[in-house]
């Protein structure tokens, strides 16, 4: 073996030496890091909502949950989900006409394929929650995978379109039925199945 490939071969192990000693130190960090990921108004109220993602060892997600905050007297509501749920969007529907005031999220929160925790293939939720977090109801039904939805602000009501999986294999496919559902956004009650 010539010099130059010894020199060559001893960088190369030092190089990965120092490499694997810095991520082992990097694993073995013991701390939790939290972030606060968006801060969102809630108009017509004194309350803020703070998205949290709590990461620990290698900025793997631990949980998430939401941190309703009282911007006049500091008082706070953590509403949580379920074990590595999440949700895509936080929005406000206010319609003082009818006394409506809630926050909507698309959210996934149930693990229905029993794989590996809550996943791209289980389906997104539509869940309502009060303006002060107090209050957390999910509106569609847990095998109801939700695809679209909007609000009609006249009749304060919400439709959403999606299909359940009837025959429980995670994909979407011709056997999977199809439906449209209107919730009154008020009472949180389904008001029609079409």
């Amino acid at each position: 073996m010539s010099q130059k490939h010894i020199f060559t071969t001893a960088k190369l192990l030092l190089v990965l030496a120092c490499s694997m000693l810095s991520f082992s130190t990097y694993a073995q960090d013991k701390y939790n890091y939290v972030y606060f990921n968006q801060m969102t108004e809630v108009s017509g109220t004194e309350y803020i909502i703070a998205s949290i993602y709590n990461m620990g060892k290698m900025f793997l997600s631990h949980d998430q949950y939401l941190l309703f905050i009282n911007t006049k007297n500091g008082h706070t509501k953590q509403v949580e989900f379920s074990e590595g749920g999440s949700w895509q969007s936080i929005i406000q529907v206010r319609i003082d006409s009818l006394q409506i005031n809630r926050i909507i999220l698309e959210a996934r929160t149930v693990n229905l394929d029993h794989r590996k925790g809550i996943g791209w293939t289980d389906p997104t939720q539509l869940v309502v929650l009060s303006t002060d977090g107090e209050e957390k109801v999910q509106l569609t039904e847990d095998k109801f995978f939700v695809r679209t939805w909007i609000v009609n602000r006249q009749t304060g009501t919400v439709t959403v379109t999606g299909h359940y999986d009837t025959n429980d294999n995670g994909k979407y496919d011709k056997t999977d039925k199809n439906q449209i559902l209107i919730y009154d956004l008020k009472t949180l009650k389904l008001v029609a199945r079409i």
